[in-house]
């Protein structure tokens, strides 16, 4: 009875009772804790509901909520020697890509497209901080070139979402050979008259900040967003003194003049529509949902 009872009754009861439960339905606040639903989570472009904290968020998310209906074209992005250095630390660095590549479901470490927010043209490039830490590489400083003459040969502004760890060391010097490649496709844009505007994300750092993300037209910031060149534990470390409480986050850099705004992600859209048509001298943005551009084609051939 007690074999019964305590093996083959438990036994049928689970195996009638089990479910499948889907993994990853739950996503842990790292500032506050709390435990967010996915669905919820992603409704709120990675925003915790509890602490307004900004998660991480891919380039294709952020675009599908910059578009206008989440519609853009991508722009061809030239590819870049894959392993200059043949480079090896714990692993190859064409194995380490590999895997990055299967994690995040991208080529590299940025997105460049266009398309219309507001009904206003525009070409777009954001970094994918999931991608190797969204190191700048030689592919990034291609992706930002690619942007520039983009704009430029469409005549649209140029807005630039950065999130970077600084420069990939798996390409040494040619990584720090972006920063004036990317420099000089940001003058460009500014002989030819065109806006750049750049939205420093969590993290900004190392060469990064010390090239385009701080050469733009206008400077807009997420909350909390960390962005210096070196970080607070390192400068901490050289100085040997303690730093001030929010020290290089978004909040004190626009306090001490680096920054022009700092924007709630679910705000960034409109602000960006506001900010570009200012720029290009066009009339203020019509509050309010706006047709699919398809559908006002239609309507302007009717």
């Amino acid at each position: 009875m007690n074999w019964i009872s305590n093996y083959v009754r438990p036994r049928i009861n689970s195996l009638f009772s089990r479910r499948e439960v889907p993994e990853n339905l739950w996503t842990k606040c790292g500032e506050c804790g709390t435990m967010l639903f996915h669905r919820e989570l992603t409704d709120n472009l990675n925003v915790c509901s509890n602490c307004d904290h900004h998660m991480n968020i891919t380039p294709r998310t952020r675009f599908d909520a910059l578009f206008d209906g989440g519609i853009y074209t991508e722009v061809e992005v030239p590819q870049p020697i894959s392993d200059p250095l043949h480079f090896r630390d714990q692993k190859k660095y064409p194995d380490r890509m590999k895997a990055a590549q299967k994690t995040t479901g991208e080529r590299e470490a940025m997105l460049v497209a266009e398309g219309e927010i507001g009904r206003t043209p525009i070409v777009a490039a954001a970094q994918d901080f999931t991608f190797m830490g969204g190191s700048m590489g030689m592919y990034v400083g291609n992706a930002i070139i690619a942007a520039a003459e983009r704009a430029v040969a469409a005549k649209r502004p140029l807005v630039l979402f950065s999130a970077a760890g600084g420069a990939r060391m798996q390409e040494g010097i040619l990584s720090l050979m972006q920063m004036p490649r990317t420099t000089v496709a940001v003058e460009m844009l500014k002989d030819a008259g065109l806006p750049y505007i750049v939205v420093l994300t969590h993290p900004t750092t190392g060469g990064v900040t010390a090239s385009y993300a701080m050469l733009g037209d206008i400077h807009i910031a997420e909350p909390g967003a960390l962005i210096c060149f070196a970080g607070p534990r390192v400068i901490e470390q050289t100085i040997r003194e303690k730093l001030p409480e929010g020290f290089q986050r978004a909040e004190y850099l626009l306090d001490h003049g680096m920054l022009d705004r700092v924007t709630h992600r679910r705000e960034m859209r409109d602000e960006l529509i506001g900010i570009i048509r200012m720029l290009l001298d066009l009339p203020p943005p019509v509050a309010g949902e706006l047709p699919a551009p398809e559908d006002a084609a239609k309507a302007d051939g009717a």
